[in-house]
Order: structure tokens, then sequence, then C-alpha cells
């Protein structure tokens, strides 16, 4: 089937959890990770909690949908103390667990803020899915989709929402775009006119920048939550 228009997406949970806890206390500013299986959420999410923790109280909560591979990776990795990593099984496609039924991942979230808060940030990754993930902003207050150049050059121009209107694209392991024959400026040029003024990141972990660009964008929204 041919597309000859315009594709819009339904907007799903829009509303947003009260930024202030029953106390008057500010709560932990929540961030969202997704992207496809593969993509490298989790060493994104590791290399976030390397570049903050020294300046920032913060936790992880981390989704798969039969396993806590994830959490278990960051356990070893030990990116932050065990009791500040929270492992949800959705047992369940993975964007069920961040957009339509949210109730575990809060529960893991407000669990965190209470056992070892009070804390500046929460990242909440979900398991691997497809470019259609996007979280409840009854979760999350802003959103990072991660793709990768390894998944094929045209993934900005496909579009779908996590793309379209993630807050932060981060596109991952540029590194390797010479050995899979990606073209990093077309995607860039695709991923701005599907995105329009969003910010978009490239990414490799493995070089010298490494995580910079992306925790500078979140040291740039903690600032913001500070005084909203």
């Amino acid at each position: 089937m041919h597309l000859d228009h315009d594709v819009t997406y339904p907007h799903r949970h829009t509303h947003s959890a009260a930024p202030l806890r029953t106390d008057g206390t500010r709560r932990a500013l929540r961030i969202g990770l997704g992207g496809p299986v593969g993509s490298g959420k989790t060493a994104t999410v590791a290399a976030l909690c390397r570049a903050l923790r020294a300046d920032l109280s913060m936790a992880v909560v981390t989704n798969d949908i039969y396993t806590r591979e994830d959490a278990e990776f960051l356990l070893r990795e030990a990116v932050l103390p065990p009791e500040r990593i929270s492992a949800v099984e959705t047992g369940a496609c993975p964007h069920t667990a961040i957009r339509d039924d949210i109730s575990a991942n809060l529960e893991a979230v407000e669990e965190l803020e209470e056992t070892v808060g009070p804390l500046d940030l929460i990242l909440v990754e979900s398991g691997g899915d497809n470019l259609t993930a996007t979280f409840s902003r009854g979760l999350v207050d802003a959103q990072i989709f991660v793709i990768d150049v390894a998944g094929g050059d045209d993934i900005p121009r496909k579009g779908g929402p996590g793309v379209t209107t993630a807050d932060l694209l981060v596109v991952n392991k540029t590194d390797l775009a010479p050995y899979v024959g990606s073209d990093l400026e077309r995607m860039a040029r695709d991923a701005a006119e599907q995105r329009g003024d969003l910010p978009v990141a490239f990414q490799s972990l493995r070089g010298a920048e490494g995580v910079a660009p992306v925790a500078g964008w979140v040291r740039e929204r903690l600032a913001a939550w500070a005084v909203r």
C-alpha cells in the first residue's frame, strides 16, 4: 500500500505527572530511552550513569519482557549502586509497559524515590521495540529515542513516532558507518526533515567524545526542570 498523504500519529497519555510531590518537594526528572533491539540503549544508559553520577543523585529502571538482562548488565558494570537499579519484567510487548499500562514502571520509579531518594534523575529504559515506541507522559518527562547506523541509514527517513516525536533522537554507533555503508550526512538531512527543530545527536561510545552530547542535553533538561 502506498501512502500519498501525511501520516499523523495518535497522542497517548499526553498528561504529565505533577513535578511536585504531595509534600511540596520536587520529584526527580524522569527521562525515557527507547529504540529498536540492539541500538545501544543500555550502553547509552551505562555511559550516562558514568558521566553524571558524580554530580547527580540518580537511578535507573530497565524493562525486559521475561528477563532482567539489561539490569544485570548495569549491575555487572557497576554504573550505580545496586539499590539504584530496578528491573521491570513486562511479560508483553515492551511499548505496553511504557505507553499503555505504565503501572509497573510507575511503581518502580516511585519505590526508588522512596527508598534511595531524594533523586535528581531517573532513567527509564524500554525493552527493545520498533519505530512506534513512545513513552506515556504520565511516566516520563522527556524521551530519548536511540537508533544505530547498522540498522540502515534509511531509518530517519522512514519516520515513525519514536523518530519524529522524541525530545532527542540519538544516532548511535557512528564509528560503524564506513563498515555498513551508512551515509551519516544523509541520516542528518532526513532526521532534520522529519523532526524540524527537535534535536539530533550523533554518537559513538567508542569515540573520544562518547556520550558527552547526550549528557549535555540531559543537563539542560535538568536545569529547566529545576525552575519549572
